[in-house]
């Protein structure tokens, strides 16, 4: 079939880009996820985050691995992404974190002309429903629910008064611009009384209240895209696999890659764009060179600190706690609230290193339980965790073939830790992580330390630590960036460079990290885009 827009891939960026696209009963969407629906009580629940995010029998999960990591011991990293209409939406703590308004103006200093903070702003608010209305920050009007958590725990108040405590300011609010302080996470959550409390994916935001009615939208799951067909230099369809056929999407106007920032390039690479380095050894005919794809892929490595509790009001394994599972169960199909509605990472910290500095470079995640190793390993007991990340790191990475076989994982290299000044604000942030959690205000929470972490550490047994257990948060980014520069994939517009008709948009498009998590900047992306794809399309019947 022949539409005008195929997009590949119904995750954060996706979805978004399908349910706007076909708000015009003018044009045909047609989008390829190779999940599925996603809609189940695993994903609707946020609690059922910690069943999906491990990855045991890939549901709704890619469970990705890493190369091995020479600055982590060789060790092979875990990168959970999302596989589902939702995308990794699905499977997410649900924060809402924008990052600060340097991050974008950095943006467009480097070359991405209407990417800075003043001309993103509008997209953040355009697809947000604030559970307390808008004003010059927030949107009351969009399809994300936002709101402050249904139920945060006591031990989540007792993290912000340890913070503050220590000197650090308090705020309500991460997403004015300016996120520095200590506070509660707002979550992508539905806070109206008929699904109160369950996530908000983009999915369940953007596509399942229009994709049955809507005939110009053709959502097709389970379809895994293989190849981007070329006539030329021109994009004009997408070939993918479904139920053991192989078939092919043909686009009038757009072929629009949101598969994120590992399917993105590892696409674009299967289709002969790219670095012949990269395509030419697999037997790929190449059809554009473009040194990028791939490459400049950016992480946030985590590093965690943990306690054993004798406080059972929070996730754990007990008698005691599985019992209180239940009723909270029961609470949370009543009314939306109790611990199943908990995002886990309750608290929230956007510190600086050095009160010198003009923005927060340390990111911090106060967790309601004991983490290790992405909760697929367990302790018996209750606990709590903080996580702590470099929000800025200088490593850089990159996304590579595997083989010719499209249905076999990408290569991933974060190249974590590759610069040693990443190495050295880990160990800064861990120092401020452990002197927080040691506060008064944790005192009758703390009962053990997990992992061996003591006083007077030398910097040499902190890197010790953190070689050994350090992990990604989550936010892999920029390797297919915009951007006006020889590595640049694409334009400040998106379009892929030298070629037509293609655009890649989800996060491998930012052309460095911002500061915070990763879900919100990528919804504003496709919101952002998306306008821009009408505007053009009206524009040019116009003439």
């Amino acid at each position: 079939m022949i539409f005008d827009y195929v997009i590949v891939g119904g995750g954060s960026a996706g979805a978004v880009m399908a349910a706007r696209l076909s708000e015009d009963p003018d044009v045909s969407v047609c989008l390829l996820e190779a999940g599925g629906k996603g809609d189940h009580v695993l994903t609707r629940a946020p609690a059922g985050v910690v069943a999906l995010m491990p990855g045991h029998g890939k549901i709704n999960n890619w469970a990705f691995n890493t190369e091995k990591q020479p600055e982590l011991n060789d060790r092979r990293g875990f990168q959970p992404r999302g596989r589902g209409l939702g995308g990794s939406s699905l499977i997410n703590a649900m924060l809402y974190v924008r990052g600060h308004r340097a991050d974008y103006d950095g943006w467009a200093e480097l070359g991405c002309q209407g990417w800075g903070w003043n001309d993103v702003l509008p997209y953040f608010r355009k697809a947000e429903c604030h559970e307390n209305g808008g004003n010059e920050s927030h949107g009351a009007e969009g399809p994300l629910h936002v709101c402050k958590q249904r139920s945060p725990r006591p031990i989540s108040e007792a993290f912000v008064e340890a913070a503050k405590e220590r000197g650090y300011p308090a705020t309500d609010d991460f997403n004015t611009g300016d996120n520095e302080g200590v506070g509660l996470y707002e979550v992508t959550q539905y806070h109206d009384s008929d699904r109160n409390g369950e996530r908000c994916s983009t999915a369940s935001a953007y596509l399942y209240p229009v994709m049955e009615q809507r005939s110009n939208l053709k959502v097709v799951t389970d379809a895994r895209a293989t190849r981007i067909v070329f006539n030329g230099k021109r994009a004009v369809g997408v070939e993918y696999r479904l139920k053991g056929q192989t078939l092919n999407a043909s686009a009038h106007r757009e072929i629009i890659v949101a598969a994120g920032a590992f399917g993105s390039p590892q696409l674009l690479q299967l289709s002969g764009v790219g670095r012949p380095d990269d395509i030419e050894p697999h037997g790929i005919p190449m059809v554009h060179e473009l040194p990028g794809v791939g490459q400049n892929l950016q992480d946030h490595l985590d590093f965690i600190l943990a306690y054993k509790s004798a406080d059972t009001d929070n996730f754990g394994f007990s008698l005691k706690g599985m019992k209180n599972m239940l009723s909270h169960s029961l609470q949370w199909r009543k009314d939306g609230t109790g611990m199943v509605a908990s995002p886990f990472a309750e608290g929230a910290a956007f510190l600086k290193s050095d009160p010198g500095l003009d923005k927060p470079d340390l990111q911090l995640h106060f967790v309601v339980s004991i983490v290790e190793d992405h909760a697929r390993k367990l302790h018996w007991g209750h606990g709590f965790s903080c996580h702590v990340c470099n929000l800025r790191p200088k490593s850089r990475g990159r996304v590579f073939l595997r083989s010719a076989d499209p249905m076999a994982e990408p290569a991933i290299d974060p190249n974590y830790l590759s610069g040693q000044a990443d190495l050295e604000l880990t160990i800064k942030g861990a120092k401020i992580t452990r002197d927080i959690l040691e506060a008064a205000p944790l005192a009758p929470y703390r009962q053990s330390e997990m992992f061996g972490i003591h006083n007077d550490m030398s910097d040499d047994e902190w890197a010790r630590h953190i070689r050994a257990r350090a992990d990604t948060i989550y936010h892999p980014v920029g390797t297919c960036k915009m951007g006006v520069d020889d590595l640049a994939v694409v334009d400040p517009d998106l379009k892929v460079r030298g070629l037509e008709g293609l655009r890649v948009v989800d996060a491998s498009v930012m052309p460095t990290l911002v500061g915070g998590n990763t879900n919100a900047p990528t919804i504003m992306i496709a919101e952002k885009i998306a306008d821009a794809i009408r505007a053009g399309h009206i524009a040019s019947e116009q003439k």
